[in-house]
């Protein structure tokens, strides 16, 4: 392009940062045997019909995007009488080729933490089994030089030492006050866990939050998006990005514009079926880091 030719940028358009997207290595799980048939959060109604069928096409549709966006795939085998296996990102937290598991705080889902070790096992991560009550990373998110750890609900506040020395980094714990958002990737999604600052990007909702972890969140991400409770209704903050690509949920248009005007690019996926077990994009993404 020549000098002449060039199109002057506007103030706003120039301060919009550049995105990379960084190749993902994720563990996902068919919802072959998804339904409803107890209530352990407030999205759970058993009194309403799910389509199980529904739920495998919308999930298989997430599997195709991330396959479109380049990540490595791995998929656990579903079992029979485990309707919320689907939820992959409750089943541990994987760092430097450590699996730290999960141990689930309801027993109906206690029966997934031994089956998600022993698929970290068998495909050659140093799984460490764990003491404390965790569900994985819908409570762990690892976000720049941190990692930041929910409870309140689900995952013990115990744990967040435990999982600290087993990473090696900080835990910063966070405490979770609105039962629809009972595990922390429902109230915060990890936009960038990599910026120049070494603390990455975020989105949150602050009403989640009790007040001390909200000055927290505050302090250390001061230029965070805050989302809308709106798009957080409906989970739009349960997304799952790679950098650049930042994939929620479909109906989240206020987030959408949020991200775009961030300089990122937004892929609506419709999860509503699975949403009606109270999970999204995120919970069905397990990251895995070699």
């Amino acid at each position: 392009m020549s000098i002449d030719s060039a199109v002057p940028l506007l103030a706003e358009e120039s301060a919009v940062p550049v995105r990379i997207a960084t190749k993902r290595s994720v563990l996902m799980c068919k919802p072959q045997f998804f339904t409803v048939v107890y209530r352990i959060n407030p999205w759970m109604d058993p009194a309403l019909p799910t389509d199980t069928s529904l739920a495998v096409a919308q999930w298989q549709t997430l599997y195709d995007t991330y396959i479109g966006l380049g990540f490595d795939v791995h998929l656990i085998d579903p079992i029979d009488g485990l309707p919320d296996m689907v939820y992959a990102a409750n089943g541990g937290f994987v760092i430097a080729n450590q699996a730290y598991g999960a141990k689930f705080t309801h027993v109906q889902r206690q029966p997934e933490g031994p089956a998600y070790m022993d698929w970290f096992a068998a495909n050659a991560f140093d799984v460490r089994v764990p003491v404390e009550t965790n569900e994985g990373e819908g409570d762990f998110l690892l976000v720049g030089d941190v990692i930041l750890a929910g409870t309140g609900f689900r995952s013990d506040s115990n744990s967040h030492a435990e999982l600290s020395k087993i990473a090696g980094r900080p835990v910063i714990t966070l405490r979770l006050v609105n039962p629809s958002f009972y595990h922390l990737d429902t109230a915060i999604a990890v936009l960038d866990p990599a910026t120049s600052s070494g603390r990455g990007e975020i989105a949150y909702l602050p009403s989640a939050f009790d007040a001390p972890s909200l000055a927290i969140l505050q302090e250390r991400y001061p230029d965070a998006v805050i989302a809308t409770e709106e798009d957080a209704a409906i989970l739009g903050l349960n997304s799952y990005s790679d950098g650049y690509n930042v994939v929620i949920a479909a109906r989240a248009k206020n987030f959408e514009r949020q991200l775009r005007a961030r300089g990122y690019n937004p892929i609506g996926v419709d999860l509503s079926e699975l949403l009606l077990g109270g999970g999204g994009v995120k919970c069905c993404t397990l990251e895995l880091r070699r």
